[in-house]
């Protein structure tokens, strides 16, 4: 069966242009760039082969400049694409064009959250891993922009009677690590890196969403341009509840890290049920006599 669609791709593409146009706004890919490289570089290892799956922006490029032979850009995009003294860019990564254990790296930054069938992607990454290959990414996860979610859901049932999808829906960190775990991948590792930028009003937050190529690409999405009253009091909600003593407004983006390897023989493995050499028992025993 082939997953529910949830995103519409074609849209998120288009939204990633009209963020270039605006200017785009890359605080929040540049500082995951930069703790990307810096997460890998504890790795101790050079890579020869990697591909980059849907970052926006070259961020993830410039940052691993040093840790990589060659990088792969797999994009959201509709054609493959050869970039003269740059990377390759393939599209999409929601179907990865590669062949079995063939890269030594696979990363993404701030671009999974928006993949229809993320477990189908996660056992893909899997498969073009060589042995003892590495998978490092991180994806918008948990809470963020729950302080939007909230006001927009509040203002709607106040104005309009109703509520309607504004937020994508988010993966929390433990379905993340089953997810890691069900695509084969050993030594799975997560963790959240919350990250909390203020504002001088909601207007200004979803001005930057959309300089992100970040705005609403839901599939049930409402199609109809929201009330100018719905908007003021969303805006007015968002001040009263989540506002700071200065006047600004708090948004939240949750970070969820991942990471994981292809199986391989040199990796540590856990013991087998039975092998210990003591017993739990013994032990409580041992403790309760000092």
């Amino acid at each position: 069966m082939s997953a529910p669609r949830v995103f519409d791709r074609p849209l998120l593409r288009r939204r990633r242009r009209r963020a270039e146009a605006l200017g785009a706004a890359t605080f929040l890919i540049d500082r995951t760039a930069g703790d990307l490289a810096e997460r890998l570089s504890a790795v101790l290892r050079r890579f020869a082969l990697a591909a980059d799956l849907g970052s926006p922006t070259d961020a993830v490029r410039h940052a691993l400049g040093g840790q990589v032979d060659t990088l792969i850009a797999v994009a959201a995009a509709p054609a493959i694409v050869r970039a003269h003294g740059g990377p390759r860019v393939v599209a999409d990564e929601e179907a990865l064009p590669f062949a079995d254990a063939s890269l030594d790296l696979v990363v993404s930054a701030l671009a999974l959250q928006s993949v229809n069938d993320l477990p189908g992607m996660l056992v893909q990454v899997r498969r073009a891993l060589r042995p003892d290959g590495c998978f490092l990414a991180a994806l918008l996860g948990g809470d963020s922009l729950t302080e939007l979610r909230q006001s927009f859901a509040a203002a709607e049932a106040e104005v309009e009677g109703g509520v309607s999808p504004r937020v994508a829906p988010f993966a929390d960190l433990r379905d993340v690590g089953a997810l890691l775990q069900r695509a084969g991948l050993a030594l799975p590792v997560t963790d959240v890196d919350r990250v909390v930028v203020r504002y001088d009003s909601a207007f200004a937050l979803m001005a930057d969403l959309r300089r992100m190529g970040a705005t609403n690409i839901l599939i049930e999405r409402r199609r109809t341009p929201t009330r100018r009253a719905t908007m003021l009091r969303m805006a007015q909600i968002y001040g009263e509840r989540f506002a700071d003593a200065d006047g600004r407004v708090r948004a939240t983006f949750d970070v969820i890290w991942l990471s994981g390897w292809a199986p391989h023989e040199s990796q540590q493995k856990p013991l087998r049920p039975g092998s210990a050499k003591a017993s739990l028992e013994a032990a409580v025993k041992g403790k309760k006599r000092d």
